[in-house]
């Protein structure tokens, strides 16, 4: 990645210089189809003309290209020579007027790794396809521009392409004389400008509405997929949850949509889940499920529709002015995403899985020691590109959830509708928020800020219980702690919950407070005189942002009689609660298994369930004591099987324990049972094994040697498609034989011959918790290649390799102080490289304290549970 990172530095000097007026691309993919010509990489002609005004004549500045050649450059009417103003990544740009007008002609290299103009071949057909993907600064490997969020303008598209194709940019397109032209965009940053063009399934609706004045608003929808993937797409709901959408946001946001039509493209080999370039957002093609999916996948395509729909607002119009306020659009489109799930579409229960799923990524993110402040400090590209992670997003968005229980919803709402309006087609910062807000709820918005926004780390609230001589409550008080490396107590808007058993044996709340938790300990005065509680759930409702404790009596109660609560997203809560204490080393990972052996069974949230089967996979790879895993495995393979044989026939819940069955398989029994579901000598009734639980099942008999190459080859005859080829890769790469790891090791670490998405199905198969021993030598070997893979590869290729081959099944002290050297021996290394390297040096040390823990367990069963 030499030359092409960009400093916030730069770039706030750049825009107090600059302002554009527009730009006008004009790209020519013909070549996309063909053979490629000569040596090097294949590549389409782009040119670029960009009007900008310059406030001190005279000055220096630079644009930012990152093209094989370039042909030809003109600033105004001068022509430059290339080979003097271009250096690979920008275009030097002296003497300028004050209205200027640079053209750029250049060769621009299709992608291979999903940054800029990505082409796929399809396998199943031999069709191309073209996206482009550019956030955070990859427009620049597709057009000349200047590469930052605050230098917004309007962008006119042009595209010649293979005259059977179809090509869709941000605007509304026409074709005429074998160009594609389309309509000149309101103000955008370069980031979500967009094209895709190809033989694309294509499937049209439209959206209409009332606005206040009485004028009526319509909005073309569109939405398009493969040709291949075009008998599995349910359009009709993808149609459907956006009308939903629009409608809500439209009633919440008081601005109409502004950006003309509504296309949603679903795109292969795509890395991100989606991207909210307006008039056109782009989609990973793993939302359009191929075979049988339970609600919990639905539920997650419905969320990121919604998700990218609300950046229209939050992030479009509006943009955060460089990626330090990344927040004000991720962590509002997140909030958004699961808001409006609950209040437009059938997914009424999206905050259960929002505070079991989603806020278990932020955990996680907050306690690394790279975690950050919401509003973070971005030097430039390659720290923006990082931070893409679950404190920007789910935390972020948790604390979103508290400012409304803060501020409450009205205030929230109006906020919104005034920062919209008062900055339409602008740039903002974190006092342009605070400010409407402060206007709105009357609130100390600074102060939320300062403790919210502008320190790291997650505080943990136990509950301290003291009964009378009656066995009622005398005081019930909520203790808050922080860990000694991010020391921060914050307001807590809360609402505590007790609970108890009642005739029936089930857990039901009878009492709750809500009110502010601030400082060390705070005293919920109205509880005082109730009947002592079973359980006590002092973020009942999950209002605010932090890890919750057990008292000793409401853990016993949770080890007895969990699945008694009949609350969903109280059980979604005391599970989460449960995985972070096994995952600070306070429960022993076993004893966390066995609640699941228990309890998981009688989940009735689809969503909760595979998260639960997640953790416990997770408990045992990396959190049980080496001597149990054979034990823990063999358990949980057991449980899942008896609970696949107990499911309802043709159940959702069937399949969600058909799919953990192969994710613990390992014994004969399990392994055959999984060999004759696929051979069709064995049956579990109601379960159908599609396509995709095919490859499911073969996962696991390949990685312990049940499967071999030609049992891959004659599924990938079965299903010889774009996923079913990825599907082969990981399974090839799983096979237990040390010319195996061999040679994906050098497919991935040593060439760069795979696409990305095949690199990281390489990867994703590479290490298999059965194959420790057979991958150990690869832990040298990667602290000797990862900063050579780091300066070679893209950005995203290079995160891939780091943060997926780190040798975490290596799970030692010796791994922990290779780590450790590795670091001290680079310390001017990359910063996002060490970055990568610090986190997953920290899993590991989590991974070995909670291992530690667990053989303590054995040794001292039901040792005590306390620390933050």
């Amino acid at each position: 990645m030499p030359g092409e990172n960009l400093s916030r530095d730069e770039a706030r000097e750049r825009a107090a210089l600059l302002s554009v007026d527009g730009y006008e691309v004009s790209l020519d993919v013909r070549s996309a189809l063909g053979g490629a010509e000569g040596e090097g990489p294949r590549t389409f002609r782009s040119v670029t003309t960009i009007r900008f005004r310059c406030g001190e004549p005279g000055a220096s500045s630079f644009a930012d290209l990152i093209a094989p050649s370039v042909t030809a450059v003109s600033l105004n009417g001068r022509d430059l020579d290339p080979g003097e103003v271009f250096d690979g990544s920008r275009i030097a740009l002296e003497d300028l007027a004050t209205e200027n007008e640079l053209v750029v002609d250049a060769q621009c290299a299709y992608s291979r790794t999903g940054e800029g103009l990505h082409r796929f071949v399809d396998p199943e057909d031999g069709e191309v396809y073209l996206y482009t993907q550019y956030e955070p600064a990859d427009s620049r490997r597709v057009f000349a521009n200047f590469e930052q969020p605050d230098l917004k303008a309007p962008f006119r598209f042009e595209v010649r392409a293979p005259e059977e194709w179809r090509v869709w940019s941000n605007g509304a397109g026409e074709y005429a004389d074998g160009v594609w032209r389309f309509a000149e965009t309101r103000p955008i940053s370069t980031y979500i400008t967009c094209v895709v063009a190809g033989p694309y399934h294509y499937v049209t609706d439209s959206y209409e509405r009332v606005l206040p004045d009485g004028t009526r608003l319509e909005i073309p929808l569109g939405a398009m997929c493969r040709k291949g993937l075009a008998p599995h797409f349910d359009a009709d709901d993808v149609f459907l949850i956006t009308k939903q959408g629009l409608d809500f946001f439209h009633e919440h946001f008081d601005y109409p949509y502004p950006f003309g039509k509504y296309d949603q493209a679903f795109v292969p080999e795509y890395n991100l889940g989606a991207m909210e370039n307006p008039g056109l957002v782009t989609f990973r093609e793993e939302f359009i499920f191929r075979g049988k999916v339970t609600r919990a996948s639905y539920e997650a395509r419905a969320n990121v529709i919604l998700h990218e729909m609300a950046h229209m607002w939050f992030g479009d119009l509006v943009t955060m002015e460089w990626w330090d306020d990344l927040w004000l659009k991720e962590s509002f489109a997140d909030f958004m995403g699961t808001y409006g799930s609950v209040g437009a579409t059938r997914f009424e229960d999206a905050w259960i899985t929002f505070a079991n799923r989603r806020k278990a990524w932020a955990y996680r993110a907050d306690q690394l020691p790279s975690t950050h402040p919401i509003t973070a400090d971005i030097r430039d590209l390659q720290d923006a590109k990082l931070n893409f992670d679950g404190i920007t997003y789910a935390k972020g968005a948790s604390v979103l959830k508290q400012l409304v229980a803060y501020v409450g919803e009205d205030a929230f709402l109006e906020g919104a509708r005034r920062y919209f309006k008062r900055h339409a087609y602008g740039n903002t910062r974190l006092g342009d928020l605070l400010s409407v807000l402060a206007e709105t709820s009357g609130r100390d918005m600074a102060g939320w800020a300062r403790s919210w926004l502008q320190t790291a780390g997650v505080n943990s609230l136990t509950p301290q219980v003291l009964l009378d001589a009656e066995g009622r409550i005398d005081e019930l008080a909520v203790v808050q702690e922080a860990a000694e490396s991010h020391p921060e107590l914050r307001p807590h808007r809360v609402r505590v919950g007790l609970y108890r058993r009642d005739q029936g044996g089930a857990l039901e709340r009878y009492a709750a407070e809500e009110l502010d938790v601030a400082g060390p300990r705070t005293v919920a005065g109205k509880l005082a005189g109730a009947e002592a509680p079973d359980l006590v759930l002092v973020n009942d409702d999950d209002l605010t942002y932090c890890k919750t404790r057990f008292d000793e009596t409401s853990l016993a109660t949770l080890r007895a009689a969990l699945g008694d609560l009949t609350d969903p997203l109280a059980r979604a809560l005391c599970w989460s609660a449960l995985w972070n204490l096994t995952r600070d080393a306070l429960l022993p990972a076993r004893e966390f298994i066995g609640l699941v052996l228990r309890f998981a069974g009688r989940e009735s949230d689809i969503g909760v369930l595979q998260m639960l089967h997640a953790w416990a996979d997770s408990a045992l790879t990396h959190y049980v004591a080496a001597d149990w895993r054979e034990t823990g495995g063999r358990l949980l393979a057991e449980g899942a099987l008896r609970e696949l044989r107990a499911a309802a026939p043709g159940s959702e819940h069937q399949l969600a324990w058909a799919r953990f069955l192969a994710s613990v398989a390992a014994g004969e029994a399990e392994l055959a049972l999984l060999r004759g579901l696929l051979d069709g000598t064995e049956q579990v009734e109601g379960l159908t094994v599609d396509q995709e639980l095919r490859w499911a099942f073969l996962a696991p008999l390949t990685a312990h040697g049940r499967a071999g190459e030609g049992d891959l080859a004659a599924e990938l005859s079965r299903d010889d498609t774009a996923s079913g080829k990825r599907h082969q890769v990981r399974c090839l790469a799983a096979r237990p034989s040390a010319a195996v790891k061999a040679q994906a090791w050098a497919q991935v670490v040593e060439s760069d011959a795979l696409s990305n998405a095949l690199a990281e199905a390489t990867i994703a198969g590479f290490a298999q918790p059965a194959q420790r021993e057979l991958i150990a030598p690869y832990a040298e070997k990667y602290f000797a290649a990862i900063e050579r893979v780091w300066a070679e590869r893209s950005i995203q290729i290079g995160m891939d390799v780091v943060r997926g081959l780190f040798p975490a099944l290596a799970d030692s002290e010796e791994t922990l102080a290779a780590a450790d050297a590795w670091l001290t021996a680079h310390e001017d290394a990359a910063p996002a490289l060490r970055r990568l390297v610090l986190e997953a040096r920290d899993d590991l040390a989590r991974a070995l304290r909670g291992q530690a823990r667990d053989a303590a367990a054995a040794e001292w069963p039901g040792g005590p549970i306390s620390g933050r």
